[in-house]
């Protein structure tokens, strides 16, 4: 646990850095979601900004790819609805009993009260007097030592569930919260699942449709960066990341690749009395390329996440057959090919993984933020 600075009013987020190893096979239709990096995609459920960074002639093999129909052609709605509107018959069949969505309704964490949905389950994030005026068991959420703050209370209903359904005394008690509560109308993020939906959706064939959707396309945008000191990495060797300082300075640099910072050019030559700034030796010194940053913004579910990390790994991260090591790892220690994926959630959330070719992976996440 990599403990980063702490907020004047109490707040210590810190960073919980790892290294593990992918299974020796990954089956497309079954991923585990129990590991790393999959836990980490799992555990943000919504995330607006999914960077993804790659030397150069890597990204030349998974161009295609990555602008097919499967990345480069991904939706989600924007709606004005109420609360009560997601709770209507109809609606609540097709996208919640049959089928899969995940929603969120506009509002900032830990401040407004949030409405959210994923795998089936409504999540309402509420200040203490719109929790007591709903009438609705919950519990209250920890604030982190913050100043100033309300409290906050979260109240979950699982809505597959065979008691939640029209004519049940607890979905009876969320609808009437939902009317006569919860009441106001929000901007709402949509997401479905069901990949046939998205012509339906246009053809204004959805129960969505009632609420004249704004329908936003996530297209992948790239950005060739020249001349980027880049520090070497080993498979294998990886050690030497281990360190608390090695570690952050690392996931330093890679921040401001996605942020394409001028700090890391090679031909970087600014003022040290401005930055001080030096890309890090890990070990195996630093050298010049040409890297890629490729960026979705939206909203972004950890499934397409893990759909972008398998096949750029499959398709950039090959190891040839004389180099396997029987386990889906390689015996090359002089192997240097690597991606970095970093996800930004609402509230502040975020993760950085680095996969290098083999089974070895470098990650970092949030703990303790605002969240969201």
């Amino acid at each position: 646990m990599l403990e980063i600075y702490k907020e004047a009013d109490g707040v210590s987020p810190k960073i919980h850095f790892t290294h593990s190893l992918l299974p020796s096979y990954i089956d497309p239709q079954n991923v585990s979601t129990k590991k790393r990096p999959f836990s980490a995609f799992n555990a943000q459920h919504f995330s607006h900004t999914l960077d993804l960074v790659l030397p150069e002639e890597l990204y030349a093999l998974v161009r295609a790819r990555l602008e097919s129909d499967d990345f480069g052609a991904a939706q989600y709605a924007r709606v004005y609805m109420k609360l009560a509107d997601l709770l209507e018959r109809d609606f609540l069949d097709t996208y919640v009993k049959r089928g899969n969505v995940m929603m969120r309704s506009e509002g900032r964490a830990h401040v407004d009260n949030i409405f959210s949905l994923y795998d089936g389950v409504l999540r309402l994030e509420l200040d203490r007097p719109t929790y007591e005026r709903c009438g609705l068991e919950g519990r209250a959420v920890e604030d982190g030592g913050r100043k100033h703050q309300q409290g906050r209370w979260v109240v979950e209903f699982d809505l597959r569930a065979p008691h939640m359904h029209h004519g049940k005394k607890l979905f009876g008690r969320l609808e009437w919260a939902a009317k006569n509560v919860l009441n106001t109308n929000l901007t709402w993020l949509f997401y479905n699942f069901n990949p046939g939906s998205r012509e339906a959706l246009r053809q204004g064939k959805e129960p969505l449709c009632i609420h004249q959707p704004s329908i936003m396309n996530m297209r992948p945008s790239a950005v060739r960066i020249k001349g980027v000191s880049t520090p070497i990495l080993r498979a294998g060797r990886l050690d030497s990341v281990y360190e608390e300082e090695e570690s952050l300075a690392l996931l330093e640099w890679l921040h401001l690749i996605f942020l394409e910072s001028p700090r890391v050019r090679a031909e970087d030559h600014i003022d040290p009395f401005l930055s001080r700034y030096e890309v890090p030796d890990l070990g195996f010194g630093v050298e010049t390329r040409k890297m890629v940053r490729v960026r979705w913004r939206g909203f972004i579910a950890p499934q397409f996440v893990r759909e972008v990390f398998l096949a750029v790994r499959k398709e950039a991260l090959k190891i040839e057959k004389e180099d396997h090591d029987g386990e889906g790892g390689t015996r090359n220690e002089e192997e240097g090919r690597w991606i970095a994926v970093t996800g930004e959630g609402f509230g502040g959330d975020w993760y950085t993984m680095v996969q290098v070719a083999g089974r070895e992976t470098l990650g970092w996440e949030s703990v303790g933020g605002l969240g969201g």
